[in-house]
């Protein structure tokens, strides 16, 4: 390609001939010039590197165009995802709410047919209350007039016995004595019926109309034997007492009534119950009974248990407690004594021991040697391993014989500890209790 732009470049210019009608000196001869191939090589390479430079950003154009269209046909299907997203985000949208507007519609078409369904019982209800309490006025009614009648109707057959009783030709006035026994029976009765309709006490007009009728029943009886037949005597003592009976029967009825008493079914009924009630309690309270003996029974024996188990396990501590017991009043062992006698024999509270501390430190010396993967280091018999593996012995004439120059600590002149021992060292002090602050507990 070099040779190409060369050759090129190399072409020789063909010279221009003017035609005119003078003549032309003859043309010297060309003088060739000298090649310069330093600058040829250089004009070639500027040449070559423009080109390259030109292909390279003709090429990352064209990569940036087409990655360019790449990202636009990237976002452009992105755009067209979410579009679809959002489209059937949104017909799902549409068809929730359409649906819960459906399942609220039925909710109240429901509670609409709901309340017109109470609705309609409730009329019924209130309409067949409404005729059972004029079933019941109806037969109240009736029923107090068929008694009214049925008294009257006595009174009539009564009455002519009882007048009969009292005729004397010198003495017609006492015609008046029946007609006021049998008037009088119904105006205490009369009085009576004011008296259960103010809420007064009653017992004595009826009493009293009793008495009358007894009286007027008395009558008819002996006379009738005496002037008449037995049954006529019979029949007409009958009425002078079932007239007023019937009557009586009647506002005995409303007495009742007005003061809500119960039948007799219902007695029995309210009588069962109670006793089912009180039996059922007298069960109940049988039944909390034998679990409260029980529980107290279960909390004994647990007590006695762990009493003998303290007692093998911890004899000094034990003896040590019973000692606090009575000496504070106690008849049992408490937590409180049990954890102040811990305390006094082996000075650690209730779970600890120093077998356990021990035992704990072991561990997580091992522990923490399994974590730093280095093997348990051991301590010596001395007072304090660390202290003397890595401090100067103790010179026995140290007081007597002192060294020329005193002892000052250096940075750096003592190994520092490893972790585990750093550890090992705080657990110690956290566990150690110091004597005030044991005072102050």
């Amino acid at each position: 390609m070099i040779k190409d732009w060369q050759a090129f470049l190399n072409q020789p210019e063909e010279p221009v001939v003017e035609h005119t009608s003078e003549p032309q000196p003859e043309p010297a001869a060309p003088v060739t010039p000298a090649v310069d191939l330093v600058a040829q090589a250089e004009a070639d390479a500027i040449r070559t590197r423009s080109y390259a430079e030109a292909e390279e950003q003709r090429i990352k154009a064209e990569a940036e165009a087409e990655a360019i269209k790449i990202k636009a046909e990237v976002e452009a299907e992105k755009q067209r995802l979410s579009n679809e997203r959002a489209a059937m985000r949104m017909e799902r949208d549409r068809a929730e709410h359409e649906a819960h507007l459906e399942d609220i519609q039925r909710k109240r078409e429901k509670a609409a047919r709901t309340a017109e369904e109470e609705r309609i019982a409730a009329e019924q209800s209130e309409q067949a209350e409404a005729e059972g309490a004029a079933k019941v006025d109806e037969s109240a009614n009736r029923w107090r007039k068929a008694a009214l009648a049925f008294a009257i109707m006595c009174a009539v057959v009564a009455l002519p016995v009882q007048m009969s009783a009292f005729y004397n030709p010198a003495a017609k006035w006492l015609l008046a004595a029946p007609v006021m026994l049998e008037a009088g029976a119904w105006v205490i009765l009369a009085g009576a019926a004011a008296a259960v309709a103010a809420h007064r006490p009653h017992w004595h007009y009826r009493l009293i109309a009793w008495a009358l009728a007894f009286v007027a029943a008395a009558v008819n009886l002996v006379h009738g034997l005496e002037h008449f037949d037995p049954a006529t005597a019979i029949g007409t003592a009958f009425a002078s007492l079932a007239g007023p009976g019937v009557w009586d029967l009647h506002e005995h009825g409303r007495i009742r009534k007005r003061d809500g008493a119960l039948t007799r079914r219902e007695r029995k009924a309210a009588k069962k119950a109670a006793k089912k009630a009180a039996a059922e309690k007298a069960a109940a309270k049988l039944f909390e009974a034998e679990r409260q003996a029980h529980i107290e029974n279960a909390e004994r024996a647990a007590a006695q248990k762990l009493d003998a188990d303290r007692a093998a396990k911890f004899p000094k501590v034990h003896e040590h407690a019973l000692k606090l017991a009575a000496d504070l009043g106690e008849t049992t062992i408490t937590q409180t004594i049990w954890k102040r006698a811990k305390r006094d024999v082996e000075g650690t509270d209730p779970g600890e021991s120093a077998e356990i501390v021990r035992m704990r430190k072991a561990a997580e010396a091992e522990v923490e040697a399994a974590r730093l993967d280095k093997p348990v280091s051991t301590p010596g018999k001395s007072v304090n391993a660390q202290h003397a593996s890595q401090m100067p012995p103790i010179q026995k004439t140290r007081i007597y014989n002192p060294p020329a120059r005193p002892g000052r600590r250096r940075p750096g002149d003592t190994p520092k500890y490893v972790a585990a021992a750093r550890k090992q060292a705080a657990i110690t002090a956290r566990s150690t209790v110091r004597p005030d602050t044991e005072e102050t507990r």
